[in-house]
């Protein structure tokens, strides 16, 4: 029996798969076959296809044909597939939980099902995967942040659950309360790649517990086993515009936790330009980044994904709470 078909009964909470697709058929399939497998239930599979040009959406199709397959005309990166892929789990769907990864992600076949348990308890809006290599051992691009606020109760009976609580996640395997996405607003799409988890995952943050569960296992099938202070290219632009626009506009930390991240962020980089090879290249892409995050500001989510009919219906309708209560 496949996922679409085990519906969950009437008590069990429902949940919607999504998962943002790029360019890379071989592994959308592998991580559509983990999602078909789960021991858990699933209410639907979306899969949000940003425009590729591998035959991927139609591979997915043909492998799963029951799957809502969502194939954008243009690249939105991933920030703009997820609130893609959200919008359209909770417009289409209203489920109690939407449940992310990117198509390089391969799910354990108990991976949702530890995840629900965890979530299982008042107050929890978010929980993320223990996030490991090919090799088996953890991935360090999705090291869980643990919450410093955390009081001694609430880590004491996360202990006694085999969970963290933690201050940040990941979209490589994020379980979400879509309640909780519809009070706080979904992923802001112009940050296109990189700080858009840790923003989102914060702000939803600021409203709920989250929590980190080791027993809930995926594989990050990256080509390296590296984190980000690797060599990042012309992606640091977006890194460095990203971070300007999370101190500035984000409300997802408090003043004080964006000092303190401020500080680990700029010794990142640090370490960054201490090991590239292309030091010249990166100072440029600095420069254009400090420049595009003090000279601009992310637009909202109905405007930088206004042309894109269903899509920008769905994103307007499940943020218009959030817009109502700012």
């Amino acid at each position: 029996m496949t996922a679409s078909e085990r519906v969950p009964d009437a008590g069990h909470p429902s949940v919607v798969a999504v998962v943002v697709a790029y360019n890379r058929k071989a592994l959308l399939l592998e991580s559509l076959a983990a999602l078909r497998t789960q021991s858990a239930p699933l209410t639907a599979v979306i899969v949000v296809d940003n425009a590729s040009d591998d035959d991927s959406a139609a591979t997915a199709l043909a492998f799963w044909p029951e799957i809502e397959l969502v194939r954008l005309t243009r690249n939105t990166g991933g920030a703009g597939g997820f609130a893609t892929g959200m919008a359209m789990a909770i417009a289409r769907h209203d489920p109690d939980w939407v449940w992310v990864m990117d198509d390089d992600t391969i799910p354990t076949e108990t991976a949702l099902a530890e995840l629900l348990v965890a979530v299982d308890q008042p107050g929890v809006v978010l929980a993320g995967s223990r996030v490991v290599w090919t090799d088996g051992s953890d991935h360090p691009m999705n090291t869980p942040r643990r919450n410093p606020f955390a009081k001694k109760e609430e880590l004491r009976e996360a202990a006694e659950r085999g969970v963290t609580p933690v201050r940040s996640s990941s979209f490589v395997s994020m379980l979400v309360s879509a309640e909780r996405v519809k009070e706080a607003g979904l992923p802001i799409a112009d940050y296109f790649i990189w700080n858009d988890d840790f923003e989102f995952s914060t702000r939803m943050l600021r409203g709920g517990r989250g929590l980190f569960v080791p027993e809930s296992v995926v594989v990050h099938k990256t080509k390296a086993r590296a984190n980000t202070d690797a060599d990042p290219g012309a992606r640091f632009f977006f890194e460095v515009r990203n971070k300007i626009w999370l101190m500035l506009f984000s409300h997802g930390l408090n003043p004080f936790e964006k000092a303190v991240y401020l500080g680990s962020t700029l010794l990142r980089w640090f370490r960054t330009f201490r090991s590239s090879r292309q030091r010249g290249f990166l100072f440029t892409q600095l420069r254009r980044g400090l420049v595009a995050g003090f000279r601009s500001r992310p637009r909202l989510n109905a405007d930088a994904l206004s042309d894109l009919g269903a899509v920008t219906e769905a994103v307007v309708k499940v943020e218009a709470p959030a817009r109502r209560a700012a």
